[in-house]
C-alpha cells in the first residue's frame, strides 16, 4: 500500500491588516442590494429610514433582519415601538429612498401613506410590506441585528415594476459611475443608511 504523503503546512505569512472604515465602504458597494424604508409609529409620531440590509431569516417560523445603526433617531424609536413595516422600494421610487436616507427635512411630511393593521406605516406604492414585531436585537459593532417575527406580508397584486438596486454607490446597475462617490464625506448611502 503506497503511503500517504506528507501534509505540509504553508509558510507562515502575516495577513493583511483589516479595512479601514472608507476601504470597507468601497468593497461592500461591489454587492447590489435591494432598497428598503423601515417604518414605525412611535409616540403617535410615524418615523422611518432607508435601510439596504434586510433579509430573510427563518421559514418557520417567519423571521426577517435587518440591520440599523444604533447612533441614529429612527432606531431606539421604532425598537420602542415594539412594531414596523419594511417597505420594499421599486426602481421608479428615488424620491422615498432619499426621502427616507437624509437627515434633512420631515420624511412624512406631504407624504402619501396608511396605517396599516397593525400599527405601521405602510408606504404606497411599494413592491412589498412586509409587517412584523421585534423579536431580538443583537449587538454588531456599531450595528444592531434585528430579528423580526412576520405577522404579514402585503404583496400589491397591481405592482409590475422591477426592484430598487444600490450598486457601487448608483440605482442600478447601467448607470455610469460618479467619479469619487463612494469618498464623499456627506453621502446618505450605503454605510450611512440606517442611522437617520
Amino acid at each position: 500500500m503506497p503511503a500517504e504523503p506528507a501534509l505540509t503546512t504553508p509558510p507562515h505569512t502575516e495577513p493583511a491588516a483589516e479595512p479601514d472604515p472608507a476601504e470597507f465602504r468601497r468593497a461592500m458597494a461591489e454587492f447590489a442590494t435591494g432598497v428598503t424604508v423601515v417604518t414605525a409609529i412611535d409616540g403617535g409620531e410615524p418615523i422611518g429610514f432607508a435601510c439596504q440590509s434586510f433579509t430573510s431569516v427563518s421559514l418557520e417560523p417567519p423571521l426577517i433582519l435587518f440591520c440599523a445603526d444604533r447612533r441614529g433617531r429612527s432606531w431606539p424609536r421604532i425598537r420602542a415601538a415594539g412594531r414596523f413595516c419594511v417597505n420594499v422600494l421599486g426602481e421608479d421610487q428615488r424620491d422615498l429612498c432619499q426621502r427616507f436616507g437624509s437627515s434633512r427635512g420631515r420624511k412624512f411630511e406631504d407624504l402619501d401613506w396608511d396605517v396599516s393593521p397593525w400599527g405601521t406605516p405602510a408606504l404606497r406604492g411599494v413592491l412589498l410590506g412586509v409587517h412584523a414585531e421585534v423579536r431580538d436585537v443583537h449587538r454588531a459593532g456599531d450595528h444592531d441585528v434585528v430579528i423580526g417575527r412576520v405577522l404579514a406580508v402585503e404583496r400589491p397584486e397591481d405592482r409590475l415594476d422591477r426592484p430598487m438596486i444600490f450598486f457601487r454607490s448608483r440605482f442600478g446597475v447601467d448607470e455610469p459611475e460618479t467619479p469619487g462617490a463612494l469618498d464623499a464625506p456627506d453621502a446618505w448611502w450605503g454605510g450611512q443608511w440606517g442611522w437617520m
